[in-house]
C-alpha cells in the first residue's frame, strides 16, 4: 500500500473515532451544503449529496443536522456562502499535494494554505502545476469487521468497480468518478453499510520519500488537513511500513 493510501486511512479511522469534533462536522455540513446548492436538495436526482449523506451518516450525523444543512444550501435555512477552491504545491522530497478548500473568505483560506506550505519547507504553486499528477476518483469505505471482503468483491465488481481492497482494517472501493453512485447503491442493495462514499484525487505516480523528509512532509500534511477550510488533502508519496508506523507514533 502506498503512504498516501495508507496515510488516507489512518485519517479516516482517527477521524470516526473522533467524529464528534466540531471541525469534522462542520466539513460534513459544508460539503452537504455546497452539493445542495449545486444539485438541489434530492438526493435521488443529486448524486454529489446521496454522497455526502452517506458520508455523513457513516461519521454518526443526526438526521436532524443533515436536513438543516440541506435547506441551508437550497436557500432555506441561509447562513453564510461557501465557495470551492483548490491550491497545488510541493512538500518535501518533491511531493505534490493538492488541497481542497470549501471557504467563505478566499483570501484567509490562501493565506493559511500558503503558511503551511512555507513552515515545512515546501511551496505554494500555480494551479495546474500538480494536479495532472492526480486522477478524479470515487473512493467507497467500509468498516471490515462488519463487512466480508468477498462479498464486497462481488458486488461491487458487478457494479462495475475498478479495484477492491482491504486496507488497515476497512475495506477500499475504487471507482470511475460516474461511477461511485451506481457502486455505492449496489453495495447498499446488497445489505452492506457503507462509511462514506466519495470523489478523491488520488496519484497516479508516487514519490518515495527517505526519512530525512518524512517528518516534516507528515507534518506539512497534517497541519494542512487541520485547517478549518481543508475539506480534503491529497500527496503523491510512498513510505516504507515501518517509516510510516514510526512517524504515526511521533505525530501521536
Amino acid at each position: 500500500m502506498s503512504g498516501h493510501s495508507k496515510w488516507a486511512n489512518i485519517k479516516h479511522r482517527k477521524g470516526a473515532q473522533d467524529a464528534k469534533r466540531a471541525k469534522v462536522f462542520t466539513r460534513l455540513i459544508r460539503e452537504l451544503t455546497i452539493a445542495a446548492r449545486e444539485g438541489g436538495g434530492d438526493p435521488e436526482s443529486n448524486s454529489r449529496l446521496r454522497s455526502a449523506i452517506t458520508t455523513a451518516r457513516g461519521s454518526n450525523m443526526s438526521n436532524d443536522t443533515i436536513e438543516k444543512a440541506i435547506k441551508r444550501g437550497t436557500g432555506e435555512g441561509g447562513g453564510v456562502v461557501f465557495e470551492e477552491v483548490n491550491y497545488e504545491g510541493y512538500g518535501p522530497g518533491g511531493v505534490a499535494i493538492l488541497v481542497e478548500c470549501q471557504t467563505d473568505n478566499k483570501n484567509r483560506t490562501t493565506a493559511e494554505v500558503r503558511h503551511a506550505f512555507t513552515k515545512f519547507n515546501g511551496n505554494l504553486g500555480a494551479n495546474g502545476c500538480v494536479s495532472y499528477i492526480f486522477d478524479r476518483k470515487g473512493v467507497i469505505r467500509l468498516d471490515g469487521e462488519r463487512c466480508d471482503l468477498e462479498a464486497v468483491m462481488e458486488a461491487a465488481i458487478e457494479a462495475g468497480a475498478e479495484d477492491v481492497g482491504d486496507e488497515e482494517g476497512a475495506i477500499v472501493v475504487t471507482t470511475a468518478m460516474e461511477d461511485l453512485n451506481n457502486v455505492g447503491k449496489a453495495l447498499t442493495d446488497a445489505g452492506l453499510p457503507l462509511l462514506s462514499a466519495e470523489l478523491n484525487y488520488l496519484p497516479n505516480t508516487s514519490v518515495q520519500v527517505e526519512r530525512k523528509d518524512a517528518l516534516s512532509l507528515m507534518k506539512l500534511i497534517n497541519l494542512m488537513d487541520d485547517l478549518d477550510d481543508v475539506s480534503n488533502v491529497s500527496a503523491n508519496f510512498d513510505m516504507d511500513d515501518d517509516l510510516m508506523a514510526e512517524i504515526e507514533e511521533q505525530l501521536g
